[in-house]
């Protein structure tokens, strides 16, 4: 996680770091919120954790007292050549690199996966993470408090929308832990949070066709000031939507996510009947 430290044992040289704005970088500073996400984490020796962004190191030294081995994704190479520099540098294996670009499935075994992950790249990445939810136990990240309130949303309210029900199709989650800006060196200019992610498949019912339900839940969202009828008018029609238990007058944030993969997987049973 992108982080400073003072109470780890990290050599003072890596305090002189400067953070750089095009990566994102915030360093995590607060010694109690640095405390809590560890216990959230629950480290055990010989688990799998990849930790994206360890920047100073605040989270990776305490990760690697409890670890047999800790994988970290790094792509800025000063950070990369301090982390070589650590005492605990031979438990390190370091990926250097885009994590946007990293191939989570080739370190092998179910993961954690934590990090304060870069706010200008938190949506695309979560959507790339579920990808390789099967392979996960959990995850635990450092997000801008809006984006963990839009990803832990219920229908019906205002945060709720296409993250929400794209997250929810793959994660159980719970926001845990709220961070002030006051904790992280620079201080960002909003407030953030910890989510905790834990895979959960089907727990709003299993798309037949992945790519049309996601498809799908981003034209319903694409308007929200317009009923779900107006959205999806070119997609289903006011029986398909009853069917699969949606008000056509319905705004598509009233619409329970289960609802969307129903909706989805109706329209291509229809779709596959027309075409036999």
């Amino acid at each position: 996680m992108r982080s400073g430290n003072h109470s780890y044992g990290i050599p003072t040289p890596m305090k002189a770091h400067q953070a750089r704005k095009r990566f994102g970088q915030n360093f995590l500073q607060d010694t109690r919120v640095i405390q809590d996400i560890v216990a959230a984490v629950r480290p055990q020796p010989q688990d799998t954790v990849i930790e994206i962004g360890p920047g100073l190191a605040a989270i990776t030294a305490p990760l690697a007292a409890k670890l047999d081995t800790l994988h970290v994704v790094e792509i800025d190479r000063d950070i990369v050549a301090r982390l070589k520099t650590l005492p605990f540098a031979d438990k390190l294996v370091i990926h250097e690199g885009d994590v946007l670009q990293f191939d989570f499935a080739s370190v092998p075994g179910r993961k954690k996966i934590v990090g304060n992950l870069p706010y200008n790249i938190s949506t695309p990445l979560l959507f790339r993470l579920s990808e390789v939810a099967a392979e996960v136990e959990d995850m635990h990240f450092m997000l801008q408090k809006e984006v963990v309130e839009r990803m832990v949303a219920a229908p019906g309210s205002n945060d709720y929308g296409r993250l929400s029900v794209m997250l929810q199709y793959f994660f159980d989650m719970e926001n845990l832990i709220e961070v002030p800006p006051e904790a992280f060196d620079p201080a960002p200019k909003v407030d953030s949070a910890v989510v905790r992610m834990i895979p959960q498949p089907g727990r709003i019912g299993v798309a037949d066709d992945f790519d049309h339900f996601a498809a799908l839940v981003k034209q319903a969202f694409q308007q929200r000031r317009k009923t779900i009828r107006n959205n999806l008018k070119d997609r289903a029609d006011d029986a398909q939507l009853a069917a699969a238990g949606i008000d056509p007058q319905q705004r598509p944030e009233h619409i329970a996510p289960e609802r969307y993969v129903q909706l989805s997987n109706n329209l291509q049973s229809h779709k596959r009947e027309e075409m036999s």
